[in-house]
């Protein structure tokens, strides 16, 4: 099948609006890197939604926040800058796969400021740039669905508030019947 796709459309290797509107939604990522010798490795990336960004047709960059301190990831960049982003949107069952090339930018802090969410309380401490080889799709079959559990407090929230309002109307419209009988 990916041979047959190959020869008759290619791959995707800019992006697109679609993409560029899904990559605005995620907060996760999961980003796999390789050493020298090929030992794979995989780590999730997080933050707020939009905290991967297009800059061009064909680089995203986010700022890479503090976390387990291991720095398998940056250690693996040093000698193989092949990579790969893999993004879910399980609440929609969509799933795009980014082949390409990351780089590490330290001590570049106009950068880091220009890529760092808005109130998101995390320390940066790099930049990761990636640039597009190619990119595509999987079809939704077999990805489980699941919903973000603050869009769901939200919804809940949204129909709480909804049911008081119908109830004090309920019982305004009872008081007005009672006393016109």
């Amino acid at each position: 099948m990916y041979h047959k796709m190959e020869t008759t459309r290619g791959w995707r290797t800019t992006v697109t609006p679609e993409l560029a509107a899904f990559i605005a939604e995620r907060d996760s990522v999961f980003l796999a890197t390789s050493n020298a010798l090929g030992q794979p490795y995989i780590q999730h990336r997080g933050g707020p939604k939009g905290f991967i960004r297009v800059l061009d047709e064909k680089t995203l960059a986010f700022a890479d926040f503090a976390g387990n301190r291991q720095y398998i990831t940056t250690g693996n960049l040093t000698e193989n800058d092949r990579a790969f982003l893999f993004m879910m949107d399980y609440a929609h069952q969509r799933r795009f796969k980014i082949w390409g090339h990351a780089r590490v930018v330290e001590n570049d802090p106009d950068l880091i400021n220009r890529l760092m969410p808005t109130g998101y309380d995390a320390t940066p401490e790099q930049v990761m740039l990636f640039t597009i080889e190619a990119w595509d799709t999987n079809c939704h079959q077999h990805i489980p669905r699941m919903v973000n559990v603050a869009l769901v407090a939200d919804a809940i929230e949204h129909a709480e508030r909804r049911i008081a309002e119908l109830e004090a109307e309920n019982a305004k419209l009872k008081q007005e019947l009672a006393a016109k009988h």
